[in-house]
Parts: structure tokens; sequence; C-alpha cells
């Protein structure tokens, strides 16, 4: 009987990309196939993103265009055209990334789709012109979760205080866990400015809650692998959870007084001539605080205080422009939370009416710009005028209106009040009458 010639071996091959099996190449076997490691951490990639897919679905409405977000900032926030045009365009890209991240790209495409990467912002701007405001607006508008972080609350990893991993947390609680919703949150950094180091410090001292803050910030700020422990936050027994920060919007907000002297200093002619016939030095101009502002640069932040690293990581400055009596008066009247009309609904409570005078209102915002508080400081000016008549209105019953002039602010006299006429306190009496003649009967 003759002997089978011997049958050649048919290479092993992965059925998804047709590499052939080899030391190198080790595949996977299946009942019907066998699969390689770079298909299977592409099938992860995809499963991942069929998920993301499926989140992306819950978020509420369509993918707002920059011009509609620009317009429901301008119903809360006075001005900061430039600034709200650079938030609305990031967060619109932001939604597009996400759009981008969850379409079902599949084996073929996943090598030469292109990676968007995200820009983060830094918003430069005195105090009280709106930076935080922008940021809780902005918390209202998008679909996506959204948290503020105080940086002044940050130390260094090791230390009393908050690290800066309970960013994330705060994140994570947001998207109810979620944290695939969380990878797509964005994130408010407020008073980064307080981060940077001081010029008189000794370089051999540790700053804990300076320039130690600003390095623990590089490799969350630009993205990476991040483990979050979950105890007590809807998991249990402290697991730990790993959050991908490369697609976590960053937005970072600070007064940064006295930044403007080191952009001067920039922008200042250098003296390089002596003598009869060096250049005379133009003394006159002196640059206003916006257009110093608008011209910062990473070097200008890096004086200040801010480690290159840092800086490098927020690529778009967005600068705010402080603000002027007219924008005061704007904020005062204006927003749909306008001040004046918050205390006008106050007083309505009470059936009265609060009119301000077009001089007072005047006379209130040049008294902001004297104590140098921009918009934060009105509210404490309006406690201050109308104090005694919300104490006394409450227990008076005859008054209709309330006037503010500009003596009132002046402190030269007191808040006018309006009494009500004759035929309105007869009608209230009736009014008054027939309501207890109403609890009697119903009583008996």
């Amino acid at each position: 009987m003759s002997e089978k010639p011997p049958v050649a071996s048919v290479p092993n091959r992965c059925s998804f990309c047709g590499v052939e099996q080899s030391p190198a190449t080790p595949l996977i076997a299946g009942a019907e196939g066998s699969i390689c490691e770079a298909c299977v951490r592409l099938a992860d990639q995809v499963v991942t993103n069929w998920g993301r897919k499926r989140i992306l679905t819950e978020l509420h409405g369509p993918i707002p265009k920059p011009a509609k977000i620009k317009e429901i900032l301008d119903g809360y926030v006075v001005g900061q055209h430039l600034a709200k045009e650079i938030l609305a365009v990031a967060v619109y890209n932001h939604y597009k990334r996400l759009k981008h991240e969850s379409s079902d790209s599949g084996f073929s495409h996943m090598h030469t789709e292109v990676e968007l990467g995200k820009s983060n912002i830094l918003l430069v701007g005195p105090t009280g012109t709106g930076k935080t405001l922008l940021a809780s607006t902005l918390a209202r508008i998008v679909g996506v979760p959204f948290v503020v972080a105080d940086a002044t609350t940050l130390t260094q990893a090791g230390y009393v205080g908050d690290d800066v991993e309970n960013i994330l947390v705060r994140l994570l609680d947001v998207a109810e866990g979620n944290v695939g919703r969380a990878e797509w949150g964005i994130v408010y950094l407020d008073e980064v400015d307080k981060l940077a180091r001081s010029p008189e410090m000794a370089t051999n001292t540790r700053d804990i809650s300076g320039e130690g803050v600003q390095q623990a910030l590089l490799r969350l700020v630009e993205g990476a692998q991040v483990k979050v422990s979950m105890k007590g936050k809807r998991r249990e027994g402290g697991e730990e959870v790993v959050v991908d920060t490369r697609n976590i919007l960053f937005i970072a907000g600070g007064a940064f007084p006295g930044l403007e002297k080191h952009v001067a200093k920039r922008l200042a002619p250098s003296k390089t001539g002596i003598g009869f016939h060096a250049e005379p030095v133009d003394a006159g101009h002196k640059p206003e605080l916006e257009e110093l502002l608008n011209e910062t640069q990473p070097s200008d932040l890096r004086h200040f205080g801010l480690i290159p690293e840092f800086i490098g990581r927020f690529p778009v400055i967005a600068p705010l422009e402080p603000l002027d009596e007219a924008a005061l008066i704007q904020i005062l009247t204006e927003p749909k939370n306008a001040l004046v009309r918050q205390y006008q609904k106050l007083f309505s409570y009470e059936k009265v009416e609060l009119e301000f005078t077009e001089d007072a209102l005047k006379a209130i915002a040049q008294k902001a710009i004297e104590r140098d508080t921009g918009a934060r400081g009105l509210r404490s000016i309006l406690e201050q005028l109308l104090r005694k008549p919300m104490f006394e209105i409450p227990s008076l019953s005859e008054v209709e209106r309330c006037v503010v002039d500009e003596d009132v602010v002046a402190g030269v006299s007191e808040v006018k009040t309006v009494p009500l006429a004759l035929e309105k306190l007869m009608e209230m009496a009736t009014e008054a009458v027939a309501e207890e003649e109403g609890r009697q009967a119903a009583g008996s």
C-alpha cells in the first residue's frame, strides 16, 4: 500500500486583516477563525465608539451653532464680544469632536481617520468683567457635563487640600458616574492666576499651591489616562476608574493683576540712543488697559509667574475688556437677570414699584468704577442704597412707588417714597374687608 504524500500546512492568518501568524505576531484562535492583537485593539476602539455614539444621542438637542451660542450669552453677559466668539467656537468644535469620535469608522478607516485635537482657552481680564458668569452661562447651553473648579483650593498631591484629580471626581458626579459622558465634559478653572509663582520666593522653596499645582495640572489638561477613586461616588468598595482626559475641554480664567505692566514693558521702545542724537521718547501716549490685554503674549504670562509648560496647554488667549460707565449701566438694566430687574421684582412682591432715574444709574456705575470692583461691586452698592427701604416697606401699606435719584446715590438724601392715591387705598380696603368676610363665612 502506497503512502499518501504529506499535505503542506496552510499558514494560519488573521480572519480580519489577513496577517500571517509568526513568533512576532501571535494569533488568538477561535472556533472558526483567528484574530491578531492589533485587530483586538481596533475592535475595542470600535465597541467603545458604539457606546459613545449611544451617549451622544442622549445629549439634548442638536449641535448649537456658534452664532446661537453667542446669542444666548448676549442675553446674560454685556459686551465681551471677542471672548464670546472664542468660547462659542470652542464649544461648537467640542460638539463636532464628539460627533467625530462617536462615528463608527470600522476597521478599514481606523488607520486613516484624522484625530481632532482640542484647543484649551485662557480667559484674561480684570476682576468683575464676567469671566465666571460666562462660564456659568455656558453651562446652561451645553449638553455635556460642566464643572467649575476653584484653582485656589488645589494643592500638590500629598498636602492638605484638594488634589487635581478631584476635578475629575466632580465631573463624574455631574455625569452621574458615566465615564463615557465625563470624558466629553468641559472644565472651567477659575482663579488660575493665583497659581502663579511669586517672584520673591526662593528657588529651593516648595510652592505646593502654585507652581506645584501647575505641574500637576499639565498631564490632566494635555490628555492622559488618569485613575480616579470613586469611593462613595456611586461605586462600592472605593473602586478606581480610568478617565481619558484627551477630549475634556479646559477653560481657565483669571484676573492676572499687574499683567499689563509686563505687556507695557515688552511693548515699550528700547532706549538705545544717548546724547543729542537720541530720539525723544513719546511719554504722552499711554496705552489703555484694554489695548495691553489684547497684546498679551505667552512670554508675558511667563513673566507673571506661570510656567511655560502650563501656558503651552492653553493655546487660545481670550482677553476681556475692562468695563466702562456705559457697560456698567447696561449690566444694571439690560440682561435677563439684571440687578435693577431683580430688585424691582423683590419690591413688586410688596406691591411697590421701584424706579431708578438715569442720573442715579450713572452715579452707581461711576461709584463702581471708583471702587475698581467691576460689575461685582454693583450689588453691594444697591444693597447699601436699598437697605433702609427694604427694611421699612414690608411694615407700610400706603406706599406705591420708591424713587432712587442721584442725590440718594451721593448720600445727600434718602430714597423717596410716593404714597398710594386715595382711590387705590379705598380699593385695597374693600378687598381686605371682602377677604375677612370670606374667612368668617368659611369658618361658620
